[in-house]
């Protein structure tokens, strides 16, 4: 079996001098994978996308890190390497990278699992790039031109790691339209796919990922262990999955014996995965779905006094850039309160959020905060983060935070 002949790209990269100002030398000595624009002082006139900037600190002579150029970002470095120890950007250098992102997961996938992210973007070392995997088919998603030059290398290195039997290329929108490549979106590289829509496991539980035309990669991983714990603490409990998707949360609820789960999302296509998950596993449940505006929906629900044991609310992301931090607040606010209305007696009401510019303390205070507002004692439970196959290398690359808060009632 061999691979695409399209990984290949007809652009060769060149090496960069890179001078920095102080500040983007600190950066850069602390180990932050991003080096802005207006952090540079010097760079050859010449710089394309996937040329290799080696970066040289006060000390001329002293080379303090080595990145990839990107002409289409104001992140202009993404870093590869931040130390003054010698290193060779080559097939070798990614295998290796790869090769320890992969022992970061082995924990995970000693459990009955066999879906994990197998790297994390700059949080394992590869700026712009991210690989999932699905049983035996692995995605990688790219967001840069970067990697372009690099495809031919890594893909192979990923898949041999991964030991996947079939590789599927998804494109970000704005690498689809880029010119500097013959690649299309979803397309094959490497085996056969049989069918677009592919089954695996999570956590003893069935689920199936659409690896073509699905959000992202075809799911979401990275709330898998809260998913879990959702699952453990529902038998015989009814369960709110508001902002569901493809039914994660529902799908572990119904499948650890919960007596009914309600998805509740916007789209009436996810609504119809997540009723295909649930039937993936055997369950005696009622699995009932909502399709509409989740606010609206909950406002509903909450004037005709309905209640359930577990309301779990996980929102897409509501500041996608720093304009609508201030709406986002406002937002977590309001359906905190819906929750805490539609919690039941001693119930519990789990409250997440993947906006990272909304910062994990800043977004417990105000769950907190609207839970005291409304007059109900509370204690919070557990307070998470991301799953073990998406690590934390650097403080934007903390997205995930969920908290777990139990309603005490006389």
């Amino acid at each position: 079996m061999s691979f695409s002949s399209k990984l290949k790209s007809t652009y060769q990269p060149k090496r960069l001098a890179l001078k920095l100002n102080a500040k983007g030398e600190q950066f850069v000595v602390k180990g932050h994978p991003w080096v802005f624009s207006d952090n540079i002082i010097k760079i050859n006139e010449d710089a394309q996308s996937g040329d290799l900037a080696i970066i040289f600190g006060k000390n001329k002579n002293k080379v303090v890190g080595l990145g990839l150029y990107d002409a289409n970002s104001p992140i202009r470095i993404k870093m590869l390497h931040s130390s003054t120890e010698k290193a060779e950007i080559n097939a070798t250098f990614f295998y290796n990278k790869i090769k320890e992102a992969f022992v970061k997961r082995k924990p995970l996938l000693q459990t009955n699992t066999n879906s994990y992210r197998l790297l994390f973007g700059e949080n394992d070392g590869f700026p712009g790039l991210i690989a999932d995997v699905y049983a035996s088919v692995l995605v990688v998603k790219i967001y840069s031109e970067i990697w372009l030059p690099y495809l031919e290398t890594i893909i192979p290195s990923l898949q041999d790691v991964s030991n996947s039997k079939t590789v599927v290329v998804r494109l970000s929108r704005s690498l689809e339209n880029s010119k500097l490549h013959n690649l299309i979106n979803g397309e094959v590289v490497f085996g056969t796919l049989e069918n677009e829509v592919v089954q695996f496991v999570e956590h003893d539980v069935n689920f199936s990922a659409n690896v073509i035309k699905g959000h992202k990669t075809g799911y979401f991983l990275d709330h898998r262990d809260n998913r879990r714990q959702v699952g453990l603490l529902s038998k015989n409990k009814t369960v709110l999955d508001v902002f569901s998707y493809a039914g994660g949360f529902s799908v572990h609820a119904l499948a650890n014996g919960a007596k009914e789960v309600t998805s509740l999302d916007i789209s009436q296509q996810a609504l119809e995965i997540a009723k295909q998950n649930g039937l993936l596993n055997t369950y005696s449940g009622k699995h009932l779905i909502l399709a509409g505006d989740a606010f609206k929906i909950l406002d509903d629900l909450v004037s005709k006094k309905k209640t359930f044991d577990i309301v779990v609310i996980d929102p897409p992301s509501f500041a996608k850039q720093q304009s609508e931090i201030q709406l986002a607040k406002k937002k977590y606010a309001q359906l905190a309160l819906l929750g805490s209305k539609l919690t039941a007696k001693n119930g519990l009401l789990v409250l997440a959020s993947c906006s990272s510019r909304v910062l994990s303390q800043v977004f417990y205070d105000i769950n907190s905060q609207a839970l005291a507002n409304h007059s109900r004692p509370f204690k919070v439970e557990l307070k998470t983060q991301h799953d073990i196959d998406h690590p934390i290398g650097f403080p934007e690359g903390a997205y995930l935070k969920c908290g777990y808060y139990r309603f005490i009632d006389k």
